[in-house]
């Protein structure tokens, strides 16, 4: 274990992180220079509870935000892996690429989010049961016919991928204490936009009233799903209020050039009735 390295790489990730460990920057940089079996024995302790005081958590809360978002990729991708599967639904003459794209951009994502908790020692949480009609199981949702038929279909993915937008974009503050796992939690979040903008494409050349982006809390004609456009038509950023800054700014431009995030209970709550 080459201890002055790890201190020289946390310190590119973050410069102030002596300051973050009360000053202490010479006993940390001695670190390196200790001798004795007991004193590199006790380092890695050490150095687990200086991190932890120093970024105001330890794993347990970035491993819980991963399992989140964890539980919303196996979502997604048995979604898009049984609509792929499903014999005539997405209709002929229509690209199937985009579904297998999505589908397996999903089952990436699942894949290397389980890997991430067990590299940060957690334990993924398992995949649960879904029933994608939106009835929690127990009897047939307002989505009955989301694999037989593709304007349904079309519908729940819209809502999925709008969904999971905000949520990533809402836990974002509680990855700020890693800059790895942040930076690849905002890299999936840029490719789950992506998804939300194509299906959006999809749905307005069958005809539907929704653009690629998300106009105040329009929810496009997907019935039932309210709670997933809920704070977008807010037109103030920062205190800045979008709409007075120039004329030609509608309402309807301020919200749509901004999107809102969603907490981890709001995202569970929409999410809830899809899961048994």
């Amino acid at each position: 274990m080459n201890l002055h390295n790890v201190i020289t790489e946390i310190e590119k990730v973050d410069p102030e992180v002596y300051d973050r460990l009360d000053g202490r920057r010479d006993a940390i940089k001695k670190f390196s220079g200790f001798a004795t079996k007991a004193a590199m024995l006790a380092i890695p302790f050490g150095l687990g509870s200086m991190f932890k005081k120093a970024y105001g958590q330890g794993t347990n809360n970035i491993v819980s935000v991963l399992n989140f978002a964890l539980t919303l990729e196996y979502l997604e991708a048995e979604f898009y892996t049984r609509a792929v599967a499903t014999p005539g639904l997405i209709p002929a003459g229509v690209p199937t690429t985009t579904f297998t794209l999505i589908r397996d951009h999903e089952n990436a994502h699942v894949a290397f989010l389980r890997t991430a908790i067990q590299g940060a020692g957690g334990q993924p949480v398992a995949k649960p049961n879904f029933d994608f009609t939106g009835g929690n199981g127990s009897m047939a949702g307002p989505y009955a016919t989301v694999f037989t038929n593709y304007d349904t279909l079309l519908a729940v993915s819209q809502a999925f991928e709008d969904t999971g937008v905000r949520a990533y974009k809402g836990q974002a503050a509680a990855l700020m204490s890693s800059n790895e796992v942040l930076t690849a939690a905002l890299r999936i979040h840029s490719v789950e936009a992506r998804h939300a903008a194509a299906i959006r494409r999809i749905r307005r050349e069958r005809g539907a009233n929704v653009k690629p982006w998300i106009t105040g809390n329009d929810a496009g004609g997907v019935p039932g799903v309210a709670a997933i456009y809920a704070g977008e038509e807010n037109t103030m950023q920062a205190g800045v209020q979008i709409t007075g800054i120039d004329p030609l700014v509608s309402t309807e431009d301020a919200s749509e050039a901004f999107d809102e995030p969603l907490t981890m209970q709001q995202v569970l709550s929409i999410v809830d009735p899809f899961i048994v």
